[in-house]
């Protein structure tokens, strides 16, 4: 009797989800094939030459928290452990653009936030109980938004909880979720310092995230194919039969998987039976190239903003780039390049006391359906990594991770669906 074929897990989308899950699965000795129909991967979270400004840049600004477990996990299991740079201790910079006031946000290492009660670490204007308000989002119902339970009329809440609920969940605090608020502080900032240090790639998201991950995949066996757009599903009431990549029909064999990670958007076409969330807004990145780094060591920084357009500032090198998150609620999306960049590069030499600097080139990128809907409705409509076919998985920040949509959610969505695979494969 010969022995079976080796079962292999078809994973669509080599966005950050599908990477983690061809990673996990490979990592347990799986064989993997991953199709994209891109011609690279990474998905919303890459870098690219961009032509204009003439160097490397990431296609969206992203923060990573040294809470983020699931993606310590994927940098080791990667070898990108150094790939990110991060202050020794938990430091927040923020300028507010209105008043000229800097401060920083300083949490204590410890679970317990002693840092509340020393005026140099916490919010100006605010005091130890101003923070007591965090209470109120910890027990918040599944449809309630984090302006319904916060005073927006406070400092506490214009200098700090928007902001983060902006960068979060690229929602305003009107329409975003309390819940998903609450769960993505309770992993970070409710553990103490040691788990919110604020982590950014060295050298672009790609270096840190893709490229390693790719290397892993192809050394342990798998395959990436680029330029394979999935066009259908054959499925039928007990399983999926094949996947229909380009103008070729993929039959599964009866061990076989398919891992789904797609953006919701293509999962409602292709699997009309699986409800989603909606896409939710735009993010607005303008790229600034100088003639020379602004700081000596190279090191990257970021910095909030308050009582201007943009939300954070990053800085690498000689580029510095501006973010703005929910641009369409705010006003902002479809504003013009010639009217948004002055205005962004006038706060920017403000927030970084720059007044006599100029730009060499520059530049604005637009990030449509950036998120899927982080509202309380969009939350509640966020499917599970299982399907009602078991062969099929589904893989994505849109879905069940239980914080908003972020690198990490991203991640932890492909080691889940990932998982549910082995486990079906163990039994």
């Amino acid at each position: 009797m010969t022995n079976p074929d080796p079962p292999c897990v078809h994973i669509v989308g080599a966005g950050l989800a599908g990477l983690s899950a061809a990673v996990e699965l490979s990592r347990c000795g799986i064989k993997v094939v991953v199709y994209e129909a891109a011609g690279h991967a990474g998905g919303r979270c890459r870098s690219f030459e961009d032509r204009v400004l003439g160097c490397m840049i990431d296609n969206g600004n992203h923060l990573v928290l040294s809470g983020n477990t699931s993606t310590a996990s994927y940098l080791e299991a990667i070898g990108a452990d150094h790939a990110f740079w991060s202050p020794q201790e938990a430091v927040f910079p923020f300028f507010d653009l209105q008043s000229g006031e800097r401060w920083e946000v300083r949490p204590n290492h410890g679970r317990i936030p002693w840092w509340i009660f020393d005026q140099a670490r916490r919010i100006p204007g605010t005091g130890p109980m101003s923070y007591l308000g965090a209470a109120r989002l910890a027990m918040a119902s599944r449809g309630e938004t984090v302006e319904a339970l916060l005073d927006p009329g406070t400092n506490l809440y214009n200098r700090f909880w928007e902001p983060l609920v902006v960068a979060a969940l690229n929602a305003v605090p009107a329409k975003a979720s309390a819940q998903l608020v609450w769960r993505a502080m309770r992993e970070t900032f409710g553990r103490g310092g040691a788990h919110c240090r604020p982590m950014i790639a060295r050298n672009g998201l790609s270096a840190a995230l893709v490229s390693p991950a790719l290397n892993y995949i192809q050394s342990h066996g798998g395959m990436i194919s680029y330029n394979r757009r999935l066009q259908a599903l054959d499925r039928h009431t007990e399983c999926v039969r094949a996947v229909k990549i380009a103008a070729e029909s993929i039959e599964l064999g009866p061990r076989d998987k398919v891992v789904l990670a797609v953006p919701p958007a293509q999962v409602a076409r292709l699997v009309p039976e699986i409800e989603v969330p909606g896409d939710g807004g735009t993010i607005v990145n303008a790229h600034f190239r100088l003639n020379e780094p602004l700081a000596p060591g190279g090191e990257p920084s970021f910095l909030g903003l308050v009582g201007g357009l943009g939300h954070w500032i990053f800085t690498r090198g000689d580029v510095v780039s501006v973010t703005i998150s929910a641009a369409d609620q705010l006003g902002l999306a479809n504003r013009s390049q010639e009217e948004l960049l002055p205005m962004l590069w006038d706060e920017i030499q403000q927030a970084l006391s720059i007044a006599d600097m100029e730009y060499v080139t520059a530049r604005l990128i637009r990030e449509h359906r950036a998120t899927f809907d982080q509202s309380p409705t969009g939350a509640a409509r966020r499917p599970k990594a299982v399907t009602r076919w078991p062969n099929l998985f589904l893989a994505g920040d849109y879905t069940q991770t239980g914080i908003p949509a972020t690198i990490e959610g991203a991640i932890r969505s492909g080691v889940t669906a990932a998982r549910h695979c082995i486990a079906d494969l163990q039994n």
